[in-house]
This record gives structure tokens, C-alpha cells and sequence, in this order.
């Protein structure tokens, strides 16, 4: 993660700002926040490990977030949106342990569970962020800093007329390529076939991204979000795509 290009105090994170009479903005997102209660084991892990392997949300409001400082050295950058409860997390960055993976998860819970994995794995190349990733990646991060994006299984908002809320759409796919470097990829599942459609037509046609439909890839560990897909009869559908 690296400034903005543009220095000082950054735009208002998603939900975050007000109008001027104090009615707090509403943007379409591409998540639902779920409750934030923990159990009693979420809450030891949160409190064992929050401040060396969590990045608060205001971290990001100001100049100067300095990711290596978080990670303490300089190593390849791997973005996943979206980690859940962190299986994928914790298994593929103990395979990389010589690249820092940066992890977005809005669900505490969630957060709390992959400090858990990390910890009995023993995993320390990885740190978690709370913030909404599309506005991080347009504004805290420099254009081609990503060596890796993993977008495993997003919320496919099955419904039409929520389909405006997927994540993966014709401006992220442009912003996400842009922020990738040269010669990084970008691995996405869904078990949504209307949404790997979707996806196919989008980064298809984005003009720096070269790739498609792929076997499955044989590193990523099978989640529950995967395995609920395959309960209900949906194929699982892997894609690569390269910056160019």
C-alpha cells in the first residue's frame, strides 16, 4: 500500500461521510455489513492479536499509512477482497511467506476467526483491513503495487436488481488492473454462473487484462462458501487474468 497521488487529508471513506445537515451519505456498496458480535473465542483472538495483525479504519483517513512499516519489511503485495473467516487466507499466504498478503474483511467476526487460522498455522505475513476495498484501492494505493488480487467467491447478489452492487464490474475492473503491476494476476472464483458471465464479459473486455475461465487453481483450499455451492448444485468456476 503506498499514498494516493494526491497528498493530504483523503476523500470520505464509503458511508462515512455527511451532507450538511447531518444525514450520514449512502452509497451503493458492494457488501452488506453482518452483525459484529463475537464468541468468547473470537474476542481472545481479537484481543491476542488486533493491534499487531488488524489496520483500524482510521489509519486510512490521513497521509503517510505505511504498509511495510505494518508488515516490518518490504516484500511483494497480495490483495484479497473479501477473506470471510480466512481459510484461503491463512493456507495460501503460509505457502508465499516471501509476500505480504493484505486481507479486506468488513465482518469482525470474520477477522477475528482468520487471526485464529493465522495464529495455529503460525502465519505472520498477513495483516487485515476493515475498510471498503474499492475505495482503498482508488485511493491508497499506487498504480501497479499489486503483485497478486484473489476475489474468492464475492457476494454474488443473485437478484437483477441488485446486480449493480457486484463487486466486479466495468469501472472496478479498470481500477483493479490499473493498480496490479505488470505481469500480476488477478484469480477470481464464484460458484454463480450468471456472475462468472459477467465477470468473463467485464475483464474480457478490459484492454490491460489478458485471460479467462481457467481449471480450478490447485493452491486455493476449498472453503465453506465453495462447498455450499457445490451443496446446491452450482459449478465452481475459476478465472485468471494478467496485467499487461
Amino acid at each position: 500500500m503506498t499514498d494516493s497521488p494526491q497528498a493530504g487529508v483523503r476523500p470520505a471513506r464509503p458511508h462515512t461521510a455527511l451532507t450538511e445537515d447531518g444525514r450520514r451519505i449512502r452509497e451503493v456498496l458492494s457488501y452488506s455489513r453482518r452483525g459484529s458480535r463475537l464468541s468468547d473465542a473470537q474476542q481472545a483472538a481479537w484481543d491476542r492479536c488486533h493491534e499487531a495483525w488488524w489496520i483500524p479504519d482510521d489509519a486510512a483517513d490521513g497521509a503517510g499509512l505505511d504498509l511495510p512499516a505494518r508488515f516490518g519489511r518490504e516484500a511483494p503485495l497480495v490483495v484479497e477482497i473479501g477473506c470471510g473467516i480466512g481459510e484461503a487466507t491463512s493456507a495460501l499466504a503460509a505457502a508465499r511467506p516471501d509476500h505480504d498478503v493484505l486481507g479486506f474483511e468488513v465482518w469482525h467476526p470474520g477477522v477475528a476467526e482468520t487471526f485464529q487460522r493465522l495464529e495455529r498455522a503460525g502465519v505472520t505475513n498477513v495483516r487485515m483491513i476493515s475498510v471498503d476495498a474499492v475505495w482503498s484501492l482508488q485511493h491508497l494505493f499506487a498504480p501497479g503495487s499489486v503483485a497478486e488480487l484473489w476475489t474468492f467467491f464475492p457476494d454474488p447478489w443473485p437478484k437483477k436488481r441488485h446486480h449493480a452492487r457486484r463487486l466486479v464490474d466495468t469501472e472496478f475492473a479498470a481500477l483493479a488492473a490499473s493498480r496490479l503491476a505488470v505481469g500480476g494476476l488477478w484469480r477470481l472464483a464464484t460458484d454463480w454462473p450468471t456472475y462468472a458471465e459477467q465477470m468473463v464479459e467485464v475483464l474480457d473486455a478490459e484492454p490491460t487484462l489478458v485471460g479467462g475461465v481457467t481449471d480450478r487453481w490447485a493452491d486455493r483450499p476449498v472453503t465453506r462458501f465453495e462447498r455450499r455451492g457445490v451443496r446446491a448444485g452450482r459449478p465452481i468456476v475459476d478465472l485468471t487474468y494478467r496485467r499487461t
